[in-house]
């Protein structure tokens, strides 16, 4: 059985040439068994009839909030749905979603829709190319929207290149792939450690890093979503996960995350430790502001406890645990350095040398090593997409 029978799938198609297609992905989705809506921009139906559409899924087709003296609750809709597939998204509607621009029946959906949203592009090469879309893409995705690729080939123009919509068959596969994920870890509990720790200097100021936590709380987002019980030691960051689910312990310093951690870990299956933890503290905490003298302060340093290490000691062969490795220099060497002495089961290293890879940045750039010496290495993506690589890794320890 397909795991998307039984699931409920909004099919939000604008636009463009390629909305033929979309009589294939209804039929695709209804013959999954799944129970499909279809919304449509007014111009999508210059391309394909809404009775055609209606047909094939046999449900209504939605092309306007209204309809005659009754209101389509799109609200009601965005709770409904299991996942919202927009296919094909043209630059036109694309643009729209990117800035919350609500004018149609597909935007409106979109913007109270509470499921995971798949987006599916079709438009000319230099359209596809621009600058203001590629922008615009990267915004979806970085509000936790996912890609499904643009193909290559002949395009409406004439001219061949990138920017035609991804085939129904590729569209289907990437959504029974998403509900096969679904519960795949359920009965997991997972720790993550994510974001900084700041170590106090005197009540007014501290010692750190410029980690967001981004990373962390994506891979604890995912966790949640495959069905992990999750458990997020998270240092000090304004972001919160997207989950619900996702149990949250609010630290601020090395010591406060290692108390959490070693505290937790005993109960759970893995941790990963995403965590930018601090390896130095203050001797001295001054319990007043350090008044400015001379030209100089001198601050002595006491090395903080190291959390991967105690919770590599402690581990037992039923649990796994997942460590990160941020260089500059010798990337490979110190990170398989860290995998062994610490005990860990996989190593993930990113790398401040690389192009929108580290700290506060979108997106990342990493490769996983484990102990039998296989290198894993990953192109830039989404944090989001770099979680799912992640967590994949972490699964395939459990067989």
């Amino acid at each position: 059985m397909s795991a998307l029978h039984g699931k409920k799938i909004i099919l939000g198609i604008t636009g463009s040439i390629a909305a033929y297609k979309a009589a294939s992905l209804v039929r695709l989705l209804i013959k999954a068994g799944a129970e499909v809506q279809v919304l449509m921009t007014a111009a999508a139906a210059d391309f394909i009839t809404p009775l055609t559409l209606a047909t094939l899924s046999r449900n209504k087709v939605h092309t306007d909030v209204a309809s005659g003296d009754s209101w389509n609750n799109h609200v009601e809709m965005g709770l409904w749905a299991d996942a919202m597939v927009l296919a094909p998204l043209t630059a036109t509607t694309l643009a729209k979603l990117s800035q919350g621009i609500c004018d149609n029946i597909i935007a409106a959906t979109y913007l109270s829709a509470r499921c995971p949203v798949f987006f599916a592009p079709a438009m000319d090469l230099d359209m596809w190319k621009h600058p203001a879309t590629q922008e615009n893409v990267s915004r979806l995705q970085r509000f936790g929207n996912q890609l499904i690729p643009v193909g290559t080939g002949e395009l409406a123009s004439g001219l061949v290149g990138e920017g035609r919509m991804a085939e129904p068959e590729t569209i289907l596969a990437v959504l029974d792939r998403h509900f096969s994920r679904a519960q795949s870890l359920s009965g997991k509990r997972i720790l993550v450690t994510a974001g900084p720790t700041y170590e106090p200097i005197d009540p007014v100021r501290f010692i750190g890093n410029r980690s967001s936590g981004k990373m962390g709380i994506a891979i604890a987002d995912e966790l949640c979503a495959r069905g992990a019980a999750v458990h997020l030691i998270l240092g000090p960051s304004a972001l919160s996960p997207g989950k619900a689910g996702v149990e949250v312990i609010r630290v601020g310093t090395a010591r406060e995350m290692h108390e959490a951690a070693t505290t937790l870990f005993g109960r759970c299956d893995a941790a990963v430790l995403a965590a930018a933890v601090a390896d130095y503290r203050p001797a001295k905490v001054a319990e007043q502001k350090i008044k400015k003298s001379g030209d100089e302060m001198q601050v002595s340093m006491v090395k903080n406890p190291d959390i991967a290490a105690s919770l590599g000691q402690s581990k037992t062969i039923h649990q796994k645990l997942v460590g990160f490795a941020l260089e500059t220099q010798n990337g490979l060497e110190n990170a398989q350095s860290k995998l062994e002495h610490k005990n860990l089961d996989l190593i993930v290293l990113n790398s401040l040398t690389d192009s929108g890879a580290g700290f506060n940045h979108d997106t990342n750039k990493i490769t996983i090593l484990d102990r039998g010496n296989k290198k894993r290495e990953f192109e830039l993506k989404t944090k989001a997409a770099v979680a799912v690589d992640i967590v994949d890794a972490l699964q395939e320890l459990w067989g």
